[in-house]
């Protein structure tokens, strides 16, 4: 019998691997805390938090969690994220090792600021 799909965010850190959990809701406290009027809800099945946009999302894998902040988002930290592995959009995070909080915060802080004060798209051309 299949699962039923989470429907919040609570059933998607419940339904993520174990070893995700603990940092699922590290993560989850993070964004919240640096977007407090965010709605947080799921988008194409993962957690995400819009403010008239999308700010950032994240999934949760076998043995990391991508945080997406968005590529222009990530763009300023480039050098901080060396130590990371990163997509288009997509920072990994590894279970062995502490998220990096203050990072996290500043990339945040960083989307909200390009959201807010330029309207930025979470689909964006590659020239924005």
């Amino acid at each position: 019998m299949a699962r039923a799909k989470p429907t919040t965010v609570t059933e998607y850190i419940a339904a993520a691997p174990k070893e995700a959990r603990e940092k699922l809701r590290e993560l989850r406290a993070i964004l919240r805390k640096a977007a407090p009027k965010a709605k947080e809800t799921l988008k194409w099945g993962s957690p995400a938090y819009e403010e008239g946009r999308i700010l950032f999302s994240f999934t949760a894998h076998r043995s990391h969690i991508n945080f997406m902040p968005t590529a222009p988002a990530k763009r300023p930290f480039k050098r901080d994220l060396t130590a990371y592995k990163t997509g288009k959009d997509t920072i990994q995070l590894t279970y062995d090792k502490p998220l990096p909080k203050a990072l996290i915060r500043r990339i945040a802080a960083y989307r909200i600021k390009q959201v807010r004060e330029k309207d930025a798209r979470w689909m964006y051309r590659e020239d924005s």
